[in-house]
């Protein structure tokens, strides 16, 4: 539920967000998403809903969305969310709705397990993340759909995840555990002006999607909670997310695209991903995460404009032999870090494997990974950088990295190649070789941006696709 702490970190979020010093909040990189007003619009009232906080709401909401269902080819129609402590259980969105959750809406999901329906796992994992078999399904969920806005005037969706977190502790979890919200196969997704709270696995989970924007939200849960990631956008294409906040208990945002030898038999990768102007803190993990599960790939990811504080790592990308897949074409720039362990972290071998099938000799390709224009204060370590032996990570490329560093060792490499350029303190051998002028184009982007600082066009790649 939403306690008094929680309601005042809101506040404090929203008055960062709007001076932080650091990031100038202005125009979007996000490709517009149709928001336009919904010729039908019913409230949850009108289905019987109760907003006491108790009564459970999950027909009520069924049966709103299965009557909007005959708006769907008539423009659309929006299911307003007003004032209240709504309770439910699963349910499922439809093609070209709006869900509307009004200032003091707050949708809360049921602690009640088997108000959350068991569905079978994603095919690009082969079974549950957590457990062999199948997963609940999320809070709010869809599949297939196009033209989908979740949005409001910043109500609140809360997972109310404690009691999951309790059964992950207590290994007493009979299936993997439910996201907040969760969209399949879909396509012109649009979340925004919302806070997501205590999500009992991943917050927002938009998979084998295309054109997704997020943008305006906060997503809190304790910074011990269990998984509790923020955005991971996994095997989809042209996503935006923007203006977000998020402090959790895992990574804030994590771009994934399957896992071992599912992941590669999909065959889907996650690419052309923006994160444009995100402020977070997690004590636990990354503030940007690339990984573990990549094996259908990732390419193709610019980060612009991002904070995080009182943090393990800021940016980190992960793997492992059996993995397969490739990172590649990875942009990061300006970058403020303060009171941050690790500020850049690549790991070789990273986490289990789904089951006894993988292939051990499918090694991953981690190539074109350029990081510029970062400052921190009160670094612990500069960079922890571990690729596989027999199988190096190149073509890193460092730029114009100020940091303030505590530890006598501020840089740990091995099995990487690659070059930088005004890094303090000095990067590790294997990066020490200048980019310029003979390495600019083995570094990605570095000479789109000799180019774009000539003709000031900054950010206009961003806006092409």
């Amino acid at each position: 539920m939403t306690t008094p702490s929680t309601l005042a970190e809101v506040v404090l979020v929203l008055a960062l967000l709007s001076c932080s010093p650091g990031i100038v909040w202005g125009n979007t990189l996000c490709q517009q998403t149709n928001d336009e007003v919904r010729p039908h619009s019913v409230s949850i009232t009108e289905f019987g809903a109760v907003g006491d906080g108790v009564t459970l709401n999950t027909k009520a909401f069924q049966n709103a969305i299965f009557y909007l269902n005959s708006f769907a080819d008539k423009g659309g129609a929006k299911l307003f969310v007003p004032a209240g402590r709504w309770l439910t259980g699963s349910f499922d969105l439809i093609s070209h709705l709006t869900l509307w959750l009004d200032k003091d809406a707050v949708i809360l999901g049921s602690t009640n397990p088997e108000d959350w329906p068991v569905v079978d796992p994603l095919p690009s994992y082969g079974r549950g993340r957590e457990l062999p078999g199948r997963r609940h399904k999320s809070l709010i969920y869809g599949r297939n759909l196009t033209d989908v806005i979740i949005t409001g005037n910043n109500g609140t969706i809360d997972g109310q995840g404690s009691i999951w977190w309790s059964m992950f502790r207590n290994k007493t979890l009979d299936y993997t555990r439910p996201h907040l919200i969760e969209l399949m196969n879909s396509t012109g997704v649009l979340i925004s002006n919302l806070t997501f709270l205590n999500s009992p696995f991943w917050t927002v989970h938009p998979v084998y999607c295309s054109h997704v924007t997020v943008q305006k939200v906060a997503i809190f849960a304790p910074l011990d909670s269990p998984n509790t990631d923020g955005i991971d956008p996994d095997s989809s294409d042209n996503v935006c997310i923007e203006d977000c906040y998020i402090s959790t208990g895992d990574d804030l945002i994590a771009i994934k695209s399957g896992w071992d030898e599912y992941g590669i038999a999909y065959d889907r990768p996650c690419t052309n991903i923006i994160i444009h102007r995100l402020v977070g803190k997690t004590q636990t993990s990354a503030g940007i995460a690339i990984g573990s599960e990549m094996s259908g790939g990732v390419s193709e990811v610019h980060v612009e404009d991002v904070q995080f504080y009182d943090s393990h790592t800021a940016i980190r990308i992960k793997t492992s032999p059996g993995r397969g897949g490739y990172v590649r074409n990875i942009y990061v720039s300006n970058v403020t870090l303060t009171n941050v362990d690790i500020a850049i972290r690549f790991t070789g071998l990273y986490g289990e494997h789904p089951d006894d099938g993988y292939d051990p000799n499918a090694m991953p390709v981690i190539e074109k990974i350029t990081i510029k224009d970062v400052v921190g204060e009160n670094i612990k370590s500069a960079g922890l950088i571990e690729g596989i032996e027999g199988d190096n990570f190149v073509n890193v490329c460092l730029s114009n990295i100020v940091l303030n560093v505590s530890s006598n060792h501020p840089w740990n490499c091995s099995y990487v190649k690659g070059y930088s350029d005004l890094v303090l303190p000095e990067a590790c051998e294997p990066l020490k070789e200048r980019i310029f002028p003979e390495h600019c184009s083995d570094c990605y982007y570095m000479s789109n941006q000799i180019q774009s600082s000539k003709s000031q066009n900054r950010g206009a790649w961003f806006m092409s696709w």
